[in-house]
C-alpha cells in the first residue's frame, strides 16, 4: 500500500488514522501488523458491531503466522493459535462478556497478559482497568458497506515503536 494523504493522516508518533475501503484492505493491514508482533504486544481492537474488528484479527492472525482462521471469540471468550515455526502464541480474547472479576478469572485473563504471547483483545473498554499500560488501541468505526475508520493510538514505548514500524511496513512512511 502506498501513502495517500486523503486515506491517512498521521497525527503524531503515537496516532495515525487510516481509511480502508475495503474488507480486503482491512485484512492486508492487519497481516501488515501481525508481521512485526512480538510476545507481551497488547492489541485492543475497539469498535461497534460491524466496524471490521474480526477483519482486522484475521490478516493479523495470518501476518503473525498462524495457519489456523482466526475467528471470533465471542461465544468461547479466548481463542488461543499456534504458531508453528517456534510456537509462538497468539491469543484472541473477546472482552464483551468479561465485565464480572469471576468472568475475568474464569477465562484467566490475568494468565494470558502474563504470558510470553500476543494478546489481541476485541472490546478492550470492556476491561480497561486490567490492560498493561503498553498497548496498541486500534479504535474501528463503520461508515460504509465498504468504508472503515481506523485510529492506531499507541500508549507506551514498545507499542510506539511498533506504530512505527507498522507505518513504515505498510505505508513505507
Amino acid at each position: 500500500m502506498k501513502y495517500n494523504p486523503e486515506r491517512m493522516a498521521i497525527l503524531d508518533d503515537r496516532t495515525l488514522d487510516f481509511v480502508s475501503t475495503s474488507v480486503a484492505q482491512t485484512e492486508r493491514l492487519g497481516i501488515r501488523l501481525g508481521e512485526l508482533l512480538e510476545p507481551r504486544d497488547v492489541l485492543c481492537l475497539s469498535g461497534e458491531l460491524g466496524a471490521g474488528k474480526t477483519t482486522l484479527a484475521r490478516g493479523i492472525g495470518r501476518g503473525w503466522g498462524t495457519p489456523l482462521r482466526v475467528t471470533s471469540p465471542t461465544f468461547v471468550l479466548v481463542n488461543e493459535y499456534p504458531r508453528p515455526r517456534d510456537g509462538g502464541i497468539l491469543y484472541h480474547v473477546d472482552g464483551y462478556r468479561l465485565e464480572r472479576a469471576g468472568d475475568v478469572m474464569t477465562a484467566g485473563l490475568e494468565d494470558i497478559l502474563d504470558a510470553e504471547a500476543v494478546v489481541m483483545i476485541e472490546w478492550p473498554e470492556h476491561i480497561a482497568d486490567l490492560l498493561p499500560a503498553d498497548r496498541l488501541w486500534i479504535a474501528m468505526a463503520y461508515d460504509t458497506p465498504t468504508r472503515r475508520r481506523l485510529r492506531f493510538n499507541a500508549s507506551g514505548p514498545r507499542s510506539t515503536v511498533l506504530l512505527a514500524d507498522f507505518r513504515k511496513n505498510a505505508f513505507g512512511v
